[in-house]
């Protein structure tokens, strides 16, 4: 399935659900993006950062775009090091001097250090499992989530995943959970071992294989408030095999965010062929070249994270 870069054959703090049917979005608001030349002409070769306002629709967004098959340029996924497992996108993008910084995976804010949610992996190191299940009421449901991961040689996926100890590994498809209803675990003949360098998990799945299928029920998303209307942040792939770093302003009078289906059909209309969900809301913060240019859940101040995607040119 790896391509030079792979698009992915399937697909928290803890949150939504769809049933992995093609979702109907078009008549979701469509976005003219215009490129920030003031920042562009900074950037490395590779590298370049989009702008969209949306009066009528009350949304500020943005997107990066970065070249990965250019060997100067690589994805890397990020860890903080502080001392509470936490630092803001701005101080991961100082310590690390790298053009670009956004926000990645869930976790736990109530916990000091933070305790990430759903899988990360970083530089071959697992600091944190797959989410296996979770509950909804009194039934337990069995689970893949999707997870972005980089390998060595500049391959890029996004896969459905699992783990068993120290080994992760991607699914053909996922669980067939749909709400009041748990889906039978697979048999492990589904799987396949991953052996991607940095591994992130976010979810749900936006896109799969160049179609719209938001995976909310499968992932067991249902039942919190992620399909809502928030800021949000998203990655995607696209036919080229460019990575797509996207984030959405939320809270605030001038962007009010957008809920699932409106951010799968951004990133489908910016050519994504697969796509996933990353932590939103407070969380959502894009710094380029040391600059952040959102407002986090419309202020200045950024909320202390775990994990990020830094985009480094070698």
């Amino acid at each position: 399935m790896f391509k030079q870069i792979i698009y992915t054959t399937s697909i928290l703090f803890l949150f939504f659900g769809c049933s992995g049917q093609q979702e109907d979005v078009s008549n979701l608001t469509k976005l003219d993006w215009t490129p920030i030349d003031s920042i562009n002409e900074e950037l490395p070769r590779g590298i370049q950062v989009f702008q969209s306002i949306h009066v009528g629709a009350n949304l500020r967004a943005w997107y990066v775009k970065v070249q990965e098959s250019i060997p100067e340029i690589e994805t890397r996924v990020v860890v903080s090091r502080d001392s509470d497992g936490r630092e803001t996108v701005s101080e991961f993008a100082e310590r690390l001097q790298v053009p670009v910084m956004i926000n990645g995976g869930y976790f736990r804010m109530d916990l000091n250090p933070a305790k990430h949610v759903g899988i990360l992996k970083v530089n071959d190191d697992l600091i944190h499992s797959a989410t296996p299940s979770v509950l909804r009421g009194e039934q337990r449901f069995y689970l893949h989530r999707a997870a972005i991961g980089f390998d060595v040689d500049d391959q890029v996926g996004i896969e459905w995943v699992s783990t068993e100890g120290d080994s992760v590994y991607r699914w053909d498809r996922a669980i067939d959970n749909t709400p009041g209803s748990p889906g039978a675990k697979q048999d492990t003949a589904f799987r396949q071992l991953w052996t991607a360098r940095d591994i992130l998990g976010g979810g749900p799945q936006l896109i799969r294989d160049g179609q719209i299928a938001i995976a909310i029920d499968e992932e067991v998303f249902f039942g919190t408030s992620i399909p809502q209307v928030h800021p949000r942040t998203a990655v995607g792939i696209t036919a080229q095999g460019d990575l797509i770093l996207l984030l959405v302003d939320g809270r605030q009078l001038i962007s009010r965010g957008v809920d699932l289906k409106e951010l799968a059909q951004i990133l489908f209309d910016l050519g994504c062929q697969d796509a996933i969900n990353l932590d939103g809301g407070g969380s959502s913060a894009l710094v380029v070249n040391g600059v952040l240019l959102n407002r986090p859940a419309g202020t200045t101040t950024q909320r202390e994270v775990m994990s990020a995607l830094a985009v480094e040119s070698r």
